[in-house]
């Protein structure tokens, strides 16, 4: 898969491409299908497969802060899409450009002129260009006018459940892991570099490994049981919280901090993925160390009474698990 950074960089496309558009955020079962079905086109009329997806997301262009929270970061957007059949990944700057510019104009300044698109497949519900005026039945038209087709992606099931981001994202702030996973089609899971920190876990018995988490917001807040990948090819277990720590410091950042159980080795600036089983408790402040130290002493027991539990059941691998750690390494290097 090749990554594309920005209109400039992109080479001409004589012959044209089968291309979608969207968010992909978290990369979901539905989002697959849609790939799969474009991989399917693709193949059938011998033309390269592009995504393209703006960064930032529209909305956090225009919400800032308020915006939805991410399921992930683009890094780790761009790794679970080198597991699928796309040749090419364009990644453009969403700017006032955008904010500003007419369906029409995208139409054909953008899908015709750029990209030279001979089959789009988006969603029945897309909406795009300045007042997002443009839509579906706007790009049909078009269509017939600049000689590509338009297919819709129709709605995405489980459980009788229409797979997106949105209904992800309210099962994790639920603190539903389970739904999620199945909506995901992997583990929920966060990525980035251990960092410094205050190192306050140390002096309570507890030391964590901090992770950057380099979002506005997360979807998730409170206190987990979860594993760790990324360390000399193991899983380590451990128990994490996701919050601004309110009990340390009440800042507005929001800090993920893991404490593995049995774990000495300093880690510091490793790459770390942070895979989320069960949720134990939501964040809270206490009036003292102590009082944090004895409810982190309970909440280590239930973690590993969970895990214990999580992993007698977890006979299988996540689909997309494997291949994502594959390809992580792969763009380490």
């Amino acid at each position: 898969m090749r990554l594309i950074r920005g209109l400039s960089h992109l080479e001409p496309l004589k012959n044209g491409c089968v291309l979608t558009i969207g968010n992909f955020d978290g990369l979901h079962l539905g989002h697959k299908a849609v790939i799969k079905k474009l991989a399917e086109r693709g193949d059938a009329l011998a033309l390269p497969v592009v995504v393209m997806t703006f960064e930032p997301q529209p909305l956090e262009y225009f919400l800032g802060k308020n915006a939805p929270s991410r399921l992930m970061r683009l890094r780790e957007k761009v790794i679970r899409f080198s597991t699928l059949p796309v040749d090419d990944l364009l990644i453009v700057r969403f700017n006032q450009y955008f904010a500003d510019c007419d369906a029409e104009r995208f139409i054909e300044d953008v899908l015709v002129k750029k990209l030279n698109v001979k089959h789009l497949v988006v969603g029945d519900d897309f909406h795009f260009g300045k007042a997002r005026r443009g839509n579906f039945a706007l790009l049909k038209d078009k269509g017939n006018i600049f000689g590509f087709d338009v297919e819709g992606t129709g709605s995405y099931q489980i459980a009788g459940l229409r797979v997106s981001s949105t209904l992800i994202r309210d099962a994790l702030g639920d603190g539903d892991l389970a739904l999620a996973e199945k909506l995901l089609g992997y583990r929920y899971t966060v990525c980035g570099r251990v960092a410094h920190g205050d190192k306050r876990g140390r002096t309570i018995g507890y030391p964590t490994a901090n992770i950057q988490m380099f979002r506005k917001n997360t979807p998730v807040n409170g206190v987990f049981a979860v594993t760790m990948t990324g360390i000399d090819g193991r899983e380590f277990d451990g128990v994490a919280n996701v919050g601004t720590r309110p009990t340390v410091d009440g800042g507005s950042k929001v800090i993920l901090e893991a404490h593995l159980f049995d774990f000495d080795k300093e880690i510091y600036g490793r790459y770390v993925e942070v895979h989320f089983k069960q949720k134990i408790r939501d964040e809270i402040r206490f009036q003292s160390l102590d009082e944090l130290k004895a409810q982190i002493i309970k909440d280590v027991t239930e973690a590993k009474a969970a895990l214990s539990s999580r992993h007698a059941c977890d006979k299988h691998t996540i689909p997309g698990d494997k291949d994502f750690a594959r390809c992580k390494k792969e763009a380490e290097r």
